[in-house]
């Protein structure tokens, strides 16, 4: 009899603690889920170019000052609110990365492993490459796209030239773009505006062409032909997503979604254009960049009908969903660009402006996507002119 009672006791703590440890485990994934850390599976640095990790960029959370955040890697310096690495010759190559998010009383939240990729100074070098760069307003404004032909210019890289219809007043020496004001992926897809005698086709996606019936189509091999002299790009870099996300109700899940699955539907036939008419072209998806830190910046542009609060939760799930949804495809020239996270949304972005950063900010986004270049330019055996 003893010994059956004692049987009875030990299975029931054994289910007790069986049931604490799937309670804890519970409890685990529901803090993942609420502070949503978000990290791409790869970044990229470039020696002697500083890059980092701004910590408010990489989890859903009001206020980041109640959390403790540990990064788990022997390079680069952690500051409250961020993580910052200028890469060395001897830090060249693959490091594994982890960022852990505690509260604090020390209790573990959430874990996320990343690869950090160093490539050297001089990777490309004397290679020839061209740029096609295309996106909304952050791109219309060109700084971005400068410090890009400045990074580019720099010793140890190839000769590089930049394609395109849109030159601004503010374009460096060689630099022009497909960048407008306000533009989503179906813009660029579906846009067109009927040619007037003697006028620019204002408006009109420079992609968009009438068919012999008089209908618009989405036509990139004349676009090359016609406005890049029949050249192919080596890189196609895209900057989207603001626009096509932006004006989903904040607290309508559902419409988020939509919004989101919408824009991929977009994106997907853009892609595929571009696949098809430069195969060779290696294609960068810039993550969606995230918003001022200041609430008082979308009170001044967008009188309370638009939140900083809001964005920051459509603009976190789309940038969950672009990595999962970019890395699906079996395309493998096609890689994802990781802009989110080294972007300082405070000194990176004027007082005043809920979306459009400073040059400090704007030099941050070009910086990535240089690191994302030329970790290609090193991994790659031999960058083709296509013809």
């Amino acid at each position: 009899m003893k010994k059956h009672v004692h049987c009875v006791v030990r299975s029931i703590l054994f289910l007790a603690v069986i049931g604490s440890l799937v309670v804890s485990a519970n409890s685990i994934t529901q803090a993942e889920e609420s502070i949503q850390l978000t990290l791409p599976k790869e970044i990229y640095a470039v020696e002697g170019i500083e890059t980092g990790i701004f910590f408010s960029n990489i989890v859903r959370v009001e206020n980041l000052a109640e959390f403790q955040i540990d990064v788990k890697n022997d390079l680069g310096s952690v500051q409250e609110d961020r993580w910052l690495f200028t890469p060395t010759k001897k830090d060249v190559g693959e490091h594994p990365l982890m960022i852990c998010v505690k509260d604090f009383s020390g209790k573990m939240l959430g874990c996320e492993t990343t690869k950090l990729i160093v490539t050297a100074a001089n990777a490309g070098e004397g290679k020839n490459i061209r740029l096609l760069i295309v996106g909304d307003s952050l791109t219309n404004a060109t700084m971005y796209p400068n410090e890009i032909a400045r990074l580019l210019s720099l010793p140890g890289n190839p000769t590089w030239e930049m394609l395109g219809t849109h030159k601004t007043r503010n374009a460096a020496k060689g630099v022009i773009h497909e960048g407008y004001g306000g533009w989503t992926w179906r813009r660029f897809n579906t846009y067109y505006v009927e040619d007037e005698p003697g006028k620019r086709r204002e408006g009109t996606s420079p992609f968009v062409y009438p068919t012999k019936e008089g209908q618009p189509e989405l036509n990139l091999p004349k676009y090359f032909d016609e406005h890049c002299g029949g050249h192919r790009p080596d890189f196609i870099t895209v900057l989207l997503g603001i626009n096509d996300c932006f004006h989903a109700a904040y607290d309508d899940q559902a419409a988020i979604d939509a919004r989101i699955n919408g824009m991929f539907k977009e994106a997907d036939i853009l892609i595929a254009a571009f696949r098809k008419a430069a195969p060779n072209a290696e294609i960068g998806i810039c993550l969606t960049t995230p918003a001022n830190s200041r609430s008082a910046a979308f009170d001044n542009n967008y009188k309370g009908k638009y939140t900083r609060d809001g964005w920051k939760k459509i603009q976190h799930q789309l940038v969950q969903q672009q990595l999962k949804h970019f890395a699906a495809g079996s395309d493998n020239k096609l890689s994802i660009i990781p802009t989110e996270l080294y972007l300082d949304t405070t000194n990176g972005f004027p007082p005043g402006n809920g979306v459009h950063p400073n040059k400090q900010g704007y030099e941050q986004i070009a910086s990535t996507i240089y690191a994302w270049m030329k970790w290609k330019l090193a991994s790659a055996k031999k960058i083709r002119k296509q013809e």
